[in-house]
């Protein structure tokens, strides 16, 4: 299957309004993090801030906005701790300010603030994101939320690793040859009106018109290898997504092409053994001027 090469340069990030202000570039709702998890929520929280986004709003457990609120002094935070009817109240008003929302990163995916929130965004959400926990409970019940998938008037953008869309296809990933992973992926998102970002090593967006994007191998960096590198992916997703909401295409090819350029950079710096996925933040500034100039 034919595929293209992601692009160096974005013209879509240029020309920032100097004149805009908070409200401007978008609201990024983050859906994350858990007792045991409350890493993942400050990491795509981090990132969506590192991403243009004008305001990012955590709306988690205690715990998890604890973390959020020692790390991240500037994102707003949302506690979950009501009743479900207090919860899709809340939900709503977020679906209502028409951002981006990401659900899924540290969340177990038998929580049933995630089953509630997932259920709730794809009917709702205009522009959401979905990784990690959402996935693996998207996974367990397929005929239910693939349903809602397709229901969509505008696509969602699923962010699976390789276990992940493992679960999601029902397929063995091992088997399959480097052709037939592209064809399955894009089956995937052309039969699911979604958008998939597949991480792997030479990581690829697929659309759900049946376009095919592949980042190159140079890129490979064994250094993204950790536990919190796909975090920060979609965590930058849902910042661009919430200011270029009409082109979720282009913002996932850029989001993968800033990912991976800021992995290389950390990785140049702290090395591929040492490097975290906190580092690859650090290094958006320079791949944006990188990918903007």
């Amino acid at each position: 299957m034919a595929e293209t090469r992601i692009p160096d340069r974005f013209d879509f990030l240029s020309g920032r309004n100097d004149n805009g202000h908070k409200n401007t570039f978008g609201t990024a709702t983050i859906i994350a993090g858990s007792e045991y998890m409350t890493g993942a929520a400050v990491l795509a929280a981090g990132s969506a801030l590192r991403s243009g986004c004008g305001l990012v709003r955590v709306f988690s457990e205690e715990k998890t906005l604890d973390a959020v609120r020692a790390n991240l002094p500037c994102a707003l935070l949302a506690p979950r701790d009501g009743s479900e009817a207090e919860t899709i109240r809340v939900l709503d008003s977020f679906c209502k300010a028409e951002g981006a929302m990401l659900i899924g990163p540290g969340m177990p995916p038998e929580d049933p603030y995630l089953k509630l929130a997932l259920d709730y965004a794809l009917r709702n959400a205009p522009h959401l994101v979905l990784d990690a926990g959402a996935l693996t409970a998207m996974a367990r019940n397929k005929e239910y939320y693939y349903g809602l998938l397709r229901d969509r008037k505008d696509p969602a953008i699923l962010t699976p690793h390789v276990g992940e869309f493992a679960r999601l296809s029902g397929l063995d990933m091992r088997a399959l040859t480097e052709e037939e992973t592209v064809k399955a992926v894009s089956d995937f998102a052309i039969s699911n009106n979604c958008n998939v970002v597949f991480k792997c090593s030479n990581s690829r967006v697929a659309t759900k018109e049946g376009s095919n994007y592949y980042i190159g191998g140079e890129f490979a960096n064994s250094g993204l290898a950790k536990g919190g590198s796909g975090d920060v992916l979609a965590g930058l997703v849902t910042g661009l997504l919430a200011q270029f909401g009409q082109i979720p295409e282009e913002v996932c090819q850029a989001s993968v092409r800033i990912h991976s350029l800021a992995g290389r950079l950390a990785a140049d710096k702290y090395g591929e053994y040492a490097m975290m996925p906190s580092d690859i933040a650090e290094f958006f500034p320079e791949a944006f001027r990188q990918v903007i100039g």
